[in-house]
C-alpha cells in the first residue's frame, strides 16, 4: 500500500512536470538526417538554411557530399510537437556540377509557396532550427543564404557567397573569392600565411564586429570603411594609404599592402573594424 502511495506520488510528479513543459512552449523534439553522394571538385554547392541554426562546412578528402542536419523543434504542447517534427530536414536538388540543399521545416515546405491561416494559426509558439555540418571536396564553390546562428567555413577554395540574417562568423579562408554579407554578429576572417591566391574579397557587416586576419606577406589593395558609427583599429605593418593626400582615419583606410594586388573591400555599418597580424 505505501509503494502504490510512492508511485502514484511519482506519477502526479510527472503528470505535473510533463503539463509545465508544455504550457511553457518547452515540449521539444529533435530529428537527425544524413546524406552523402559523390560530387566532383569544381562543383557549386548551395544552401537555403533554416530561419535559426549553425552550418559547418569543411573540405573532405573525398569528391563526394556528406551532409548531417539536427533539426530541433519547440511547441507548445507534444500535439504540436508530434504534428510537425515528421516535416524538419532538408532536401536535395542535383544536377551535373551544383547541388542545391533546402532546408524543409514548419512552414516552409518545399512544395508550399503560401500557408493557409488554418496552417499559420496551428503553427503559432512553434520554433524549429536546423544545424548543419557539410563536408565537401576542397575545390568547389559555395552559396550559402543562412538565417541566425554560428557559421563556420573551414578548408574550402573557390568562389564563397554567404548572406547571413546574424551570425557568430568564423571564414578560415584559404584562396577563390569572397562576397559575405552579414546583417548582424560578430564576424573573423582569416587569411592563409601567405599572399592570397583567387578573385577579390568584400565581407560587410551591417551591425557588429569584423575581424580580418593578414599575413604580413600580404600584397593587395585594401579598403576598410566605417559607415556610421565605430571606428577601425589596425596594427598590420607594411601598409601605406594609396593616396598620400588621403591620410588613414578613424573610418576609413584607402591602403596599398606590400606591392599592392587583388581587391580587398571590409565594411561595417555600426560597430568596430579590425585588422591585425596572422595568429594575433
Amino acid at each position: 500500500m505505501k509503494n502504490r502511495k510512492y508511485l502514484l506520488a511519482a506519477l502526479i510528479c510527472a503528470a505535473v512536470f510533463a503539463f509545465s513543459i508544455a504550457a511553457s512552449g518547452q515540449v521539444r523534439r529533435s530529428v537527425t538526417k544524413t546524406d552523402r553522394f559523390d560530387f566532383g571538385a569544381g562543383g557549386s554547392v548551395t544552401l537555403i538554411g533554416a530561419p535559426e541554426g549553425a552550418v559547418t562546412i569543411r573540405s573532405g578528402t573525398r569528391n563526394e557530399i556528406e551532409i548531417t542536419a539536427v533539426s530541433t523543434l519547440t511547441a507548445p504542447t507534444d500535439a504540436d510537437a508530434a504534428k510537425f517534427s515528421g516535416s524538419m530536414g532538408f532536401v536535395t536538388q542535383e544536377s551535373l556540377g551544383r547541388t542545391t540543399i533546402i532546408s524543409v521545416g514548419p512552414g516552409i515546405k518545399k512544395d508550399q509557396k503560401k500557408i493557409d491561416s488554418k496552417t499559420a494559426k496551428s503553427l503559432k509558439g512553434v520554433k524549429f532550427s536546423i544545424d548543419y555540418t557539410i563536408t565537401v571536396p576542397r575545390f568547389c564553390d559555395l552559396d550559402l543564404n543562412i538565417g541566425t546562428g554560428a557559421l563556420s567555413i573551414e578548408g574550402v577554395e573557390g568562389s564563397i557567397k554567404v548572406n547571413a540574417i546574424s551570425s557568430d562568423a568564423r571564414l578560415n579562408l584559404i584562396g577563390g573569392s569572397v562576397a559575405a554579407i552579414f546583417g548582424g554578429g560578430s564576424v573573423n576572417a582569416k587569411m592563409p600565411d601567405r599572399s592570397w591566391r583567387g578573385g577579390p574579397i568584400d565581407i560587410q557587416v551591417a551591425t557588429g564586429d569584423l575581424t580580418v586576419e593578414l599575413p604580413a606577406a600580404l600584397s593587395a589593395e585594401l579598403d576598410a570603411t566605417i559607415l556610421r558609427t565605430g571606428e577601425i583599429e589596425y596594427s598590420i605593418g607594411n601598409v601605406k594609404p594609396r593616396d598620400r593626400n588621403t591620410p588613414f582615419t578613424e573610418k576609413q583606410m584607402r591602403a596599398r599592402a606590400g606591392s599592392g594586388g587583388v581587391a580587398m573591400r571590409f565594411t561595417v555599418g555600426d560597430g568596430k573594424l579590425r585588422l591585425v597580424p596572422l595568429g594575433k
